[in-house]
């Protein structure tokens, strides 16, 4: 059964890119290295940090963060009740959060095919 999109879904996969996450000087040095707002650097960041992360999920809650992200994509949502409600690390503001969200969309269905493709292999 198909779990309903959730807004907190989004919000914990940004957590790792919060300032109350638990305090990483490595990581924190990462995120401020890239441009958020540059898809390219942007997805570097998602492959270094959130790649890890994304993976350790089960297979159903990937699945799930996908699906969401989707969902809250082809509504035309503008993000604003995540991005306003964290804290970032970033060194800039996030200008463009649909863009931001389908950068991320895109890593995370990148992740999910090559581990599900690993898996069969």
């Amino acid at each position: 059964m198909k779990r309903k999109p959730e807004y907190f879904v989004l919000r914990s996969l940004l957590f790792l890119f919060d300032i109350d996450n638990t305090h990483d000087d490595a990581r924190e040095k990462i995120i401020v290295s890239k441009d958020v707002n540059d898809k390219e650097e942007l997805a570097e960041l998602f492959d270094i940090l959130m790649k890890p992360e994304f993976l350790s999920y089960s297979e159903r809650e990937r699945e799930w963060c996908i699906e969401t992200l989707i969902y809250y994509l082809e509504v035309d949502d503008n993000f604003d009740a995540i991005f306003t409600k964290i804290t970032t690390y970033f060194d800039d503001d996030v200008e463009d959060q649909r863009q931001f969200m389908q950068v991320l969309l895109e890593c995370l269905a990148r992740y999910q095919h090559e581990h599900l493709k690993d898996d069969k292999a």
